[in-house]
């Protein structure tokens, strides 16, 4: 083993190693292909191990691989902290929060009460659109927190992430105006039988929402649409929607879109467990306000209460909510309006 070794060449192997991709991968990592090759087969050469299996159809990890799989991740937590411990200013850096979409909910509330919490750091927002993404770029260093259904990412990348109970969202149903279930205040999933909703499916960006929504409608009659071309932007988000007419699964606080309706669904009341992720040894004032951000909007609004007739994906139990971290001096620390 080289005393040496560049951690450049660990994040290359992680890369490739959570896409088991190389062409998508390199697109992670803004590289071209043929230098995460070469990085690949350096590290290979560094170790004096075949780390990964590669095909014609296929890339796996040999078991070199998969041993130094959880190494690779200890190692880059560790020289992160390193470089934080050592830095002028540990917040000195924006702190790279993505809130999946730009628009209200959960993540924003969050967001905004860690401003308040901490309005010398820089909290900067992200729109990623999908935990599975985000994710991939939190291990890649580009990304520092998101939300959503962490419990729904791959082994792999859920490895390498720290996380905490946020919210059990209520989901509802998006419906184009003129749907026949649209002039109901709520929509009881037994109304759905026989209806083909969307749910992100042949978006790679959004792998836990789909398989939510499959464990949803499994066994209801339901069926998930077929992929539709990936809209960027509400209108034409809208736009693509109204096209196909189907209906689409969302959260109570998305975003009310002109030209649909967004009705809460019932009979059980179906629950998306939010979390918030961060890679495992990250460590940034911006982080601490988040967490305490989010324990007080949890604790403030019942965002970790299930109802009596609530689902959750995978017969998850309801999970403690986390205590509070430590905030800012001086900041205040009672609940404000906003959140759920």
């Amino acid at each position: 083993m080289p005393r040496d070794l560049d951690p450049r060449l660990l994040r290359s192997f992680l890369a490739v190693a959570q896409d088991l991709h190389f062409t998508r991968a390199a697109a992670r990592l803004y590289i071209a292909q043929q230098a995460l090759s070469r990085d690949v087969r350096r590290l290979e050469q560094a170790l004096g191990a075949t780390l990964l299996a590669r095909t014609t159809r296929a890339v796996e990890l040999t078991p070199d691989g998969e041993r130094l799989l959880p190494l690779a991740r200890r190692v880059l937590a560790a020289h992160e902290e390193l470089a934080a411990a050592f830095a002028a200013d540990a917040g000195s850096r924006p702190l790279l929060v993505d809130l999946n979409t730009d628009g209200p909910g959960t993540a924003r509330d969050v967001l905004e009460r860690a401003r308040e919490l901490a309005p010398d750091c820089e909290l900067m927002a992200r729109f990623e659109s999908g935990l599975t993404h985000a994710a991939a770029e939190i291990a890649a260093g580009r990304l520092d927190v998101s939300f959503g259904y962490a419990d729904g990412l791959g082994p792999a990348l859920r490895a390498g992430l720290a996380q905490m109970p946020v919210r059990y969202e209520p989901l509802a149903v998006l419906l184009p105006d003129g749907h026949a279930l649209a002039a109901r205040e709520r929509v009881p999933l037994d109304a759905l039988a026989g209806e083909t909703v969307y749910a992100g499916a042949g978006n790679p960006r959004t792998l836990e929402w789909t398989g939510l929504a499959l464990e949803l409608f499994a066994g209801r009659g339901i069926r998930v649409a077929p992929p539709a071309p990936v809209a960027v932007g509400k209108d034409e988000f809208r736009r693509v929607m109204v096209k196909t007419g189907n209906p689409v699964l969302a959260t109570v606080d998305f975003a009310d879109l002109p030209g649909c309706v967004k009705r809460p669904l019932t009979g059980p009341v179906p629950l998306s467990p939010l979390a918030m992720v961060w890679r495992k040894g990250l460590r940034h004032p911006g982080l601490d306000a988040l967490r305490a951000a989010a324990a007080q909007l949890a604790a403030g609004h019942g965002w970790l209460e299930v109802p009596p007739d609530g689902w959750l994906p995978g017969g998850a139990s309801p999970l403690p909510p986390a205590p509070a971290r430590p905030s800012a001096p001086g900041a205040a620390l009672t609940p404000g309006p906003g959140g759920g």
